[in-house]
């Protein structure tokens, strides 16, 4: 049977995850709450956190807030200052290759690379989400009626991916060959990045807040629903005519978090209730990894193994569930 380890920590859980061998809590509050051999608990934010993301090498968190920071706070309880826009709301960030750093405020979109140079990318509408490629310095940068493709690393031209309506959170697939982004409205759009093709995913009570890919790319899964979504990415036309997969069905109570395990086809689901299943997607076994608590499950992280899920709540419940005794 699994079992759950509870960490205490101080409030709304933004991102919970693995850096290493070690489990991450980042909570709007401004904690960082680090839990490998003991716990470690850093403020690098003078007031709260808005945004974190663990850096791609492993070696720490990237943390951002409404003190205009970029943090990179490590498990050995060091914080560096990455970057800073002072007097503004930086709750867009993305992690990239080589230690490079996308963050956002406003219309506007910087790339911090590892040897302390920046270079900007400007919108005519409010940024609403930001992903690097899978490989290589591509930079998507979701806004309002689309998307822009950018290359971070040389002088490029973009490339606009249109579709009205707002776009918020963005995502690549994990061979590059699909954009997928989370709307205002209660669907997802995508773009085959080959011929920029549109794909429409809709039919969701709510809105998506959260994304996670299987481990071999084939599924998408997303919240939104009373059960998670899973779309399938395995055809040459996506999800395009295909039905998707529904996983963990539970009458009115929405999924708000997805996390898919990093090894076998299996996703973790959150719920408004707090609620967390693990189920797979060959027959829909379903396997408890936490009874209801206080407040909807935000945040879900798997370690590499997949045998320790870190997770976070909106009323500030945080654990490590464990599937080995």
């Amino acid at each position: 049977m699994p079992t759950v380890a509870p960490v205490e920590v101080d409030g709304f859980v933004v991102r919970a995850g693995f850096l290493k061998d070690g489990a991450y809590f980042a909570t709007g509050e401004g904690e960082v709450v680090f839990s490998a051999n003991g716990e470690t608990r850093l403020r690098p934010h003078k007031t709260g956190l808005l945004a974190a993301e663990p850096a791609l090498d492993g070696k720490g968190l990237i943390t951002s807030g409404d003190d205009g920071c970029i943090y990179l706070t490590g498990m050995d309880g060091s914080s560096e200052l990455a970057a800073e826009r002072p007097r503004k709301w930086i709750d867009l960030i993305a992690a990239g290759p080589s230690g490079a750093i996308a963050f956002a405020s406003g219309r506007t979109a910087w790339v911090r690379f590892a040897d302390g140079r920046e270079k900007e990318f400007s919108h005519d509408r409010a940024v609403g989400g930001l992903a690097f490629a899978p490989k290589g310095m591509r930079l998507a940068v979701s806004r309002y009626d689309g998307a822009t493709l950018w290359w971070a690393g040389t002088e490029g031209a973009p490339v606009e991916l249109t579709w009205k309506g707002a776009h918020l959170g963005v995502c690549f697939s994990p061979d590059g060959k699909y954009l997928v982004t989370a709307m205002q409205e209660n669907a997802l759009h995508g773009w085959r990045l080959a011929d920029t093709q549109d794909m429409r995913m809709t039919g969701y009570p709510a809105k998506v807040k959260s994304m996670s890919w299987s481990v071999k790319g084939k599924y998408l899964a997303t919240s939104g629903a009373n059960a998670a979504i899973l779309w399938p990415f395995s055809g040459k036309t996506g999800p395009m005519g295909q039905t998707p997969l529904q996983l963990g069905t539970r009458g009115d109570n929405l999924v708000s978090a997805v996390a898919c395990h990093p090894v076998e086809d299996v996703c973790a689901v959150g719920y408004q209730d707090g609620m967390i299943l693990m189920c797979r997607f060959a027959d829909n076994a379903e396997v408890l990894l936490r009874r209801p608590g206080t407040g909807p499950v935000s945040a879900m992280g798997w370690d590499a193994e997949g045998v320790r899920l870190a997770f976070g709540t909106e009323s500030g419940e945080a654990g490590i569930v464990s599937l080995q005794d």
